[in-house]
């Protein structure tokens, strides 16, 4: 996969990605949702930290919540960083389709995240209780690296008591699955899942015609 159709692919989930969210952000108030279908929702939640609302300073404690913010920011900034370079340096050794393509989307994802937590606090007024407005007259609701990231995605797949016979779970309350996630969360899992599974594929370094030289040779001996 030449670089070209990488950028698309990076380009096309960052618009998806943006849109969904700006949309988001300028229709809802925090905390409103709507249901598609009952396993479905639309639910407006910002995060200001890691994965399900995990912040830096939860593990620090001497770290301010407003330090945490700019340090993950930053270090958000370094690893997409990374990733870029990684991913201009798999193409032009023309490494798999697969691990370009995973790459991609891990990228996109993370740059789709940054850009929330980089701009959106300087673009967008507040939330909280009332639908945001686009560059706001008195200022957006913070300053640039501290933005919260937009999420949307609510799959409330299921829910109840867990039968008594499970052990160390059984008659406890179980949701799957709780956290409310965006466009770009998904490509980065997407990305991390195909690395994963499709792990000798995407780093395999071998030509196709050396693969099917060897193949060849492997059915005929």
């Amino acid at each position: 996969m030449s670089l070209k159709k990488a950028l698309f692919i990076i380009i096309l989930i960052l618009l998806i990605d943006q849109i969904s969210k700006i949309y988001i952000k300028t229709h809802f108030a925090l905390n409103d949702d709507i249901t598609v279908f009952s396993w479905f929702k639309i639910a407006f939640v910002e995060n200001d930290g890691m994965a399900w609302g995990t912040k830096l300073s939860d593990f620090f404690t001497f770290i301010s919540d407003r330090s945490a913010k700019l340090i993950l920011t930053l270090f958000r900034i370094v690893a997409v960083t990374c990733i870029g370079f990684w991913l201009v340096d798999v193409t032009k050794k023309k490494k798999s389709k697969t691990l370009i393509f995973a790459i991609s989307i891990i990228f996109a994802g993370a740059l789709g995240n940054i850009i929330d937590s980089v701009f959106y606090g300087v673009l967008f007024s507040d939330s909280d209780m009332q639908i945001a407005t686009f560059l706001p007259e008195g200022g957006g609701y913070a300053e640039v690296f501290h933005g919260k990231v937009v999420d949307m995605l609510h799959f409330p797949i299921w829910s109840g008591v867990l039968p008594e016979w499970l052990p160390f779970f059984g008659g406890k309350y179980f949701s799957f699955f709780d956290p409310v996630f965006n466009v770009a969360d998904i490509a980065i899992s997407t990305g991390i899942g195909i690395l994963i599974v499709f792990n000798k594929k995407a780093f395999n370094d071998k030509p196709k015609t050396e693969i099917y030289d060897s193949e060849s040779h492997n059915n005929l001996t």
